[in-house]
């Protein structure tokens, strides 16, 4: 396959797991599926890795892939291969975008599933209250701690859940845009078609 044409494969990839990232932190906002203060929303969910990381920051890069297949750039110095060399090289720096913006996902992400969610839990004796009850990811091996969390109900999985799909999305994202980045390279070096022909 031409280069072109695998960058085009790859931007149709991203484009609806970029749209899954988006979904998954719009419904971080809902906590155990319900609606909260917003003060009552985990602090990671605010930093919008989902959105801006693997969302808008990969429709970019997307958009780019998508649309070096069909680049007919008329060429330049006599060579008419030269603009879809360059391309091929511009999309490099396209897929290290995609890579800074899925990698800042990815870490929020981490955090926020080592951190756990913010919930109403029993604090003490005579005391209840808003925090974060669980610390350095104690509670994932453990499902018994779940429980400390009274409400939102199912808020541990909910928070776990989404979280884990878009660090899991994030990395797909990221070794996607890695691969632009070998694809690139060989696009700029031997043009759209290593073996020759106009690419289509």
């Amino acid at each position: 396959m031409c280069s072109g044409g695998f960058a085009k494969c790859l931007g149709i990839t991203l484009m609806p797991l970029a749209i899954v990232c988006v979904l998954c932190n719009i419904l971080l906002f809902f906590p155990g599926g319900t609606s909260v203060d917003s003060k009552y929303i985990t602090d990671e969910v605010w930093y919008f890795g989902g959105i801006l990381g693997s969302g808008v920051l990969m429709i970019f890069p997307a958009l780019v892939f998508l649309g070096l297949k069909n680049n007919d750039c008329c060429g330049c110095c006599g060579n008419e291969s030269c603009g879809r060399r360059f391309a091929m090289l511009s999309s490099i720096l396209f897929a290290g975008v995609g890579v800074l913006g899925a990698g800042y996902s990815v870490i929020v992400s981490s955090v926020a599933i080592n951190h756990g969610p913010i919930c109403l839990f029993q604090k003490n004796e005579t005391e209840k209250g808003w925090s974060y009850p669980f610390s350095n990811g104690d509670y994932l091996s453990n499902k018994t701690f779940w429980t400390l969390c009274e409400e939102p109900q199912g808020v541990v999985s909910w928070h776990l859940s989404l979280f884990a799909v878009l660090l899991v999305m994030g990395l797909i994202q990221m070794a996607l845009c890695a691969v632009q980045v070998v694809n690139g390279l060989l696009g700029a070096l031997c043009g759209d078609c290593c073996g020759g022909g106009d690419g289509n």
